[in-house]
């Protein structure tokens, strides 16, 4: 059995709460265990992500980012990413869900290597609640 390490996590209680009621409706006898599944699950994504990036270089995706667009100036940040990025964004579209929170969905088409950062660069951006990136290639999910 390889050596257990101990590291600290920092969340916001509106986040631990959910997180808790999580842990207790899949039956986690405690937070590590579920931050430990999340983890291996996070892990095989990226691994079926990073195989299908070797096999081909041109695909399409979709990504989907909510956000409070009043934190950390996201919305700005959000736009100037994909400008930099113009050409394998195809389509964007904004769609305002309440007073804080935005939806923004994006339809990329290019190399399939450039779509995956794109989305990683705007997934990590602090502020983001949640996202979702979906991308394809040869007529088939990979990631």
């Amino acid at each position: 059995m390889s050596k257990l390490a101990r590291i600290g996590v920092s969340l916001d209680e509106d986040l631990l709460a959910p997180f808790d009621g999580l842990c207790r409706r899949k039956g986690y006898f405690n937070r590590s265990e579920a931050i430990r599944d999340l983890i291996r699950k996070a892990l095989v994504e990226e691994e079926a992500g990073e195989t299908a990036l070797k096999a081909d270089g041109h695909g399409a995706g979709t990504l989907s980012l909510l956000y409070d667009h009043h934190k950390n100036d996201l919305a700005r940040q959000i736009t100037r990413i994909q400008h930099d990025d113009h050409d394998i964004v195809a389509a964007a579209l904004h769609v305002h869900l309440d007073h804080n929170n935005c939806l923004e969905v994006l339809v990329m088409n290019g190399e399939t290597t450039r779509i995956r950062a794109l989305a990683d660069r705007l997934l990590s951006r602090t502020g983001v609640k949640n996202g979702f990136f979906n991308l394809l290639m040869n007529g088939r999910e990979l990631a």
